[in-house]
């Protein structure tokens, strides 16, 4: 079977994320069949993009055919970001006859965050007779919405509210990433035979062969170990909707045995570095981050791991953060403060489920842990791993998807 997947955004282990159309396809693969990913040349979450000089340029990453299309680059989320998905849509669209006569693909997935690529890969689906599959990451345009205050009547809005109906309206099926959407894609049109659930996953061999750690990271974590018995985590993007004031704010009332390290890159690393210092937080370290590889190797070496997000409307429909399978398979009792439509700490048994933005529950969930024996804290572990190595691994994913159609 040849499957054709659509995702502006799509990565590698060494371009960075997005990380989930790599890991599919490369289950895909060693099933037998063949993929193909379009994708933008310019992405602002990877590390590193392509560097090409022409339209459809091709690029073979372990085995997947990488299509690179020539977009603009872009900064925040402006008209210069809109206008590079236009970019994308746009040329894919009027290739889309010569890309069905080239590779007549089987199936063909719209994956980006947006609903817009639904438009090309309908048209690719029905020159070369395969199935349509919308893979939604996240709502859209409800995220703008909701999370960026945007108007239901701004022209982009409505253009994505077409799209998004569009899509559930034509594709003949839809995968869900997200575990409470049921009701509202039914309002908006679906009919749910179509809808599953297909949340993200985890490389079973990234933890099984972990690599080591870097000297200098490792260096730093055990002259951290020299002056605290424990460690709480967190790993990632250092943004707002993180809610890493809400850690620092409880690192006021934590013991004197406890130390915070935060490790990653994003726009509020100034802020909160700027609040240890002017704060003397000294219990309280900021980390550079480090290749996704090296992640196990990291978080095998902390005591407990944090994750928390502002409150909004729209975790209602539940949440799938890659963080948080990390977090499970490290082995290590997990501390969440979200409140959305499911609860994986909850579900694995794996930790303490607190109240976000509020800084005593975080440290009387972390004092609860703190007090438990051995024994207990392993057993926490434990259950996050089943739970992820049970519900979550890519090899498991790609086979669940390729059922869908067959």
């Amino acid at each position: 079977m040849t499957i054709l997947l659509i995702n502006h955004y799509a990565g590698s282990p060494e371009m960075g994320m997005e990380f989930r159309p790599y890991f599919m396809a490369r289950e895909w693969i060693r099933s037998g069949h063949m993929v193909i990913v379009l994708a933008a040349d310019f992405s602002h979450i990877r590390a590193h993009n392509p560097q090409i000089s022409n339209d459809f340029n091709k690029q073979n990453i372990d085995g997947i055919e990488y299509i690179w299309i020539k977009t603009r680059p872009y900064e925040g989320n402006g008209a210069q970001r809109v206008l590079n998905m236009f970019d994308f849509t746009r040329k894919i669209y009027f290739k889309a006859a010569e890309i069905a006569k080239t590779y007549n693909p089987d199936v063909v997935i719209a994956s980006s965050t947006y609903p817009a690529d639904n438009f090309v890969a309908r048209k690719i689906a029905r020159k070369s007779g395969a199935k349509h599959v919308y893979e939604v990451h996240d709502l859209w345009p409800l995220s703008p919405i909701e999370l960026g205050g945007m108007s239901r009547r701004h022209p982009f809005i409505m253009l994505m509210q077409f799209a998004e109906d569009f899509a559930y309206k034509h594709a003949d099926f839809v995968v869900s990433m997200l575990p409470k959407t049921r009701e509202y894609m039914a309002s908006r049109g679906l009919n749910l035979q179509k809808w599953h659930y297909i949340p993200n996953g985890v490389v079973m061999s990234q933890w099984e062969n972990p690599v080591v750690l870097n000297d200098t990271t490792q260096q730093k974590i055990q002259e951290i170990r020299d002056k605290y018995r424990w460690i709480v985590a967190y790993t990632g993007t250092l943004g707002l909707a993180n809610d890493l004031d809400t850690l620092l704010d409880a690192a006021l009332e934590l013991p004197p045995e406890m130390a915070i390290v935060i490790m990653g890159e994003g726009p509020e690393k100034t802020h909160l570095t700027q609040r240890i210092t002017h704060e003397q937080l000294n219990q309280c370290f900021i980390f550079p981050s480090i290749s996704k590889n090296e992640i196990p190797a990291f978080l095998s070496q902390m005591d407990f791991l944090y994750i928390g997000l502002k409150s909004e409307p729209l975790f209602r429909f539940g949440i799938s953060p890659n963080k948080m399978i990390d977090y499970m398979m490290a082995g290590k009792p997990v501390i969440q403060a979200i409140d959305a439509g499911n609860n994986m700490v909850e579900e694995a048994q794996c930790g303490m489920s607190v109240a976000p933005e509020n800084p005593k529950a975080v440290v009387q969930a972390i004092k609860h842990l703190m007090s438990l024996d051995a024994e207990t804290l392993k057993q926490l572990g434990e259950n996050g791993q089943h739970f992820a190595q049970l519900q979550h691994d890519y090899k498991n994913l790609a086979a669940n998807f390729l059922k869908i159609f067959g």
